[in-house]
């Protein structure tokens, strides 16, 4: 059962102010509006019940957090219902991403219960030490108080209310306030439902956790500019991403905002395999491409290849399998919107050939695949920029020479693709040093679409892929965001943190 307000400190709060969320289906929920009032009470909040949360022990941390996995889940056939409804996505999609959650709630349980994330040194006293004794000397990890989380449009549950930025900032002993996504708030209130009962069932401060639906922009910027906030997490888009970002650093206490915004995740087809195996990785691409209706960040949405007779089967291929894709539900009106001026964008630009058009329409989408040369690649920006959605571009370049220039052209990326086989080696060494500082994670003979939740992921880049490169949102190693670390120095054993003793 849906109340339509927002979730601050234990208390479900309304407005006068009502939006509706967008289904695909049936008739619209209404939603309180979020005000910057709003904003603020859940904030202080946050602050006041940091103390005894960063406080509690590593145990009770990871029992509210499996809690609040065991929550959602005796709430999934709901969270599935709306959440198809408000998005378009399959149940499947739904179940997966709702397993996702859940999944890496429990791993952030599993990960702080271990305590290595502390990261934890000890040089003792050195007291004869000459010509200077040294103190004792023991540092530790700590967090870093109340986190703001904006919840992503393309993951109504793995990336918004209880998605990998509020699991791991849970996790380090950061309370949390959401502000939700106006595209899916039915979803995110009923995981708000599951995390409030964690709380009371856990004897938690309710000031943990709070979620403000809708709002203004205004309201955005009241949370990240908010004194009390101590650091922000964003996955979204470059353009709304970069405001939040340029906001957070001209705050007269400037605070770390981590961005993660998209990219358009490169494949390099070396010529063996593209020779060997080029239909068979056209039609991989094709699945990766439209998968979810390409609404994903790892959305691998260029193929640069070497022109040529295998250059042109695969450009064929990929048509083909392309074109079997179908229509489907994009996720927002607007996103489909913005879906057809990409793609406006870079047919109406100089040397660009079209090779699979077809009608996108209201909330629809189907794919489209242009094919370009490196020549013109690397003269266009235009080109380089990430069209959300099922959208694929081939760059055909003269040789392994241009193939280097066009990745050496790169900017920041989540992701980049070798497909090669044996006697591409040297072609790939030559490549990787490139790859990898434009990118967070180099794959080989994969697709980038899907990130797996682990401990040796990387989901992040240098910028405009994200606003920060030394760090990761998914993965466990997400929590370092949340914590610094603090030196004690001959501090007695009777004040030290018990993590520390």
């Amino acid at each position: 059962m849906l109340s339509g307000n927002h979730l601050i400190a234990g208390e479900w709060v309304g407005d006068t102010e009502t939006f509706t969320n967008m289904p695909i289906d049936g008739t619209p929920d209404s939603f309180a509006v979020g005000r910057p009032e709003h904003v603020d009470r859940a904030v202080r909040a946050a602050e006041t019940a940091f103390a005894s949360y960063a406080g509690l022990s590593r145990a009770a941390r990871a029992a509210f957090l499996r809690a609040i996995a065991e929550e959602i889940e005796m709430r999934a056939a709901a969270i599935t219902e709306i959440g198809t409804r408000e998005t378009g996505l399959p149940a499947a999609r739904l179940e997966g991403e709702r397993g996702r959650t859940t999944g890496q709630l429990r791993l952030f349980a599993d990960h702080i219960e271990a305590g290595d994330y502390l990261d934890r040194r000890h040089d003792p006293a050195l007291p004869d030490r000459a010509p200077l004794p040294r103190p004792d000397l023991r540092v530790m990890q700590q967090p870093i108080g109340p986190v703001a989380v904006f919840g992503a449009s393309n993951f109504p549950l793995a990336f918004s209310v209880a998605g990998g930025d509020t699991a791991s900032a849970l996790a380090a002993g950061c309370p949390v306030v959401v502000k939700g996504h106006s595209a899916h708030p039915g979803t995110g209130e009923i995981v708000a439902q599951a995390i409030l009962a964690a709380i009371n069932s856990q004897g938690i401060d309710p000031g943990v956790f709070s979620l403000v639906q809708g709002g203004t922009r205004e309201t955005g910027q009241a949370l990240v500019t908010h004194p009390l906030i101590r650091a922000v997490g964003f996955t979204g888009s470059l353009d709304g991403g970069r405001a939040l970002f340029d906001l957070c650093a001209a705050r007269p206490e400037p605070i770390p905002f981590f961005g993660e915004l998209g990219s358009v995740n490169p494949m390099f087809l070396l010529p063996a395999a593209l020779a060997a195996r080029g239909g068979e990785i056209a039609s991989g691409w094709a699945g990766s491409l439209t998968m979810g209706a390409g609404q994903f960040c790892t959305n691998p949405g260029i193929a640069v290849v070497i022109d040529g007779p295998d250059a042109d089967a695969f450009a064929e291929a990929s048509a083909v399998a392309l074109s079997q894709g179908g229509e489907q539900v994009m996720l927002t009106d607007g996103i489909a919107t913005a879906y057809r001026a990409g793609r406006d964008r870079v047919a109406g630009s100089a040397g660009v050939q079209e090779l699979l058009t077809s009608v996108c329409d209201f909330r629809n989408a189907t794919p489209y695949l242009y094919r370009t040369t490196g020549a013109a690649w690397m003269t266009n920006e235009v080109l380089g920029e990430e069209v959300f959605g099922p959208f694929g571009l081939i760059v055909s370049v003269a040789d392994a020479d241009e193939m280097q220039a066009v990745a050496a052209s790169l900017k920041g990326q989540l992701t980049c693709t070798l497909h090669m086989d044996q006697a591409d080696t040297d072609i790939g060494r030559d490549l990787l040093p490139t790859l990898q500082r434009k990118a967070g994670r180099v794959l080989a003979n994969g697709f980038p679409t899907g990130v797996e939740v682990c401990d040796a992921m990387v989901h992040g880049g240098p910028y405009p892929a994200s606003t920060n490169f030394g760090h990761t949102s998914v993965g466990t190693l997400a929590i370092r965001r949340w914590l610094r670390p603090v030196c004690h120095q001959n501090l007695p054993n009777e004040l030290l943190p018990a993590d520390l003793k």
